[in-house]
């Protein structure tokens, strides 16, 4: 019987960064969770390369990775890394649990998916939210205008410096 393995949230969600448009997560930090040695991953993605196109997975650039050091202080393990990163975009994610077989790394790319799945759920939201905000924007603009225009009016109405009217209407002789 798999023992169910519980990630926290927050544990995961600080491993994704977004990077060239792709929410990924790094070899590293997927090794950890899995709890196998980098290269060891880096091993079986090279024996299946044809399971992990450019969408899937791919390799930092040297400045992709400073940046992504400087950004998040990601500190480099004793030694530092030989190689460039590889980052995994959720298919990529989803795809290691086909070559990972064990019972760990499907118990941890469930909760990853999880994840994937609530933070597209947030994005949609957003998206929402922000569509009704601007529709409540464009009334109040449409509204700010029609206040303006009553104001003027009142003004018009208030201001005595304009010339007292001629009466209109009968005239009596008694005036």
């Amino acid at each position: 019987m798999n023992k169910e393995i519980s990630l926290s949230r927050k544990e995961i969600e600080e491993k994704i960064y977004l990077i060239r448009g792709y929410k990924v997560m790094l070899d590293s930090d997927l090794a950890g969770l899995y709890q196998v040695q980098t290269f060891r991953l880096n091993e079986q993605i090279k024996r299946n390369e044809a399971r992990f196109p450019a969408d899937f997975m791919f390799q930092l650039t040297g400045k992709e990775w400073e940046n992504l050091k400087s950004q998040n202080a990601i500190s480099s393990s004793w030694g530092g890394r030989r190689t460039l990163p590889n980052v995994f975009t959720e298919y990529g994610v989803l795809m290691l649990s086909s070559v990972l077989n064990s019972d760990r790394a499907v118990q941890v790319n469930i909760q990853i998916m999880r994840i994937y799945a609530r933070l597209r759920e947030m994005i949609v939201s957003n998206k929402d939210i922000l569509l009704k905000l601007e529709q409540m924007e464009k009334n109040v603009i449409r509204h700010d205008a029609e206040i303006e225009l009553i104001f003027r009016y009142l003004k018009e109405l208030l201001d005595p410096a304009q010339p007292p009217r001629k009466k209109i209407g009968f005239k009596s002789k008694i005036e």
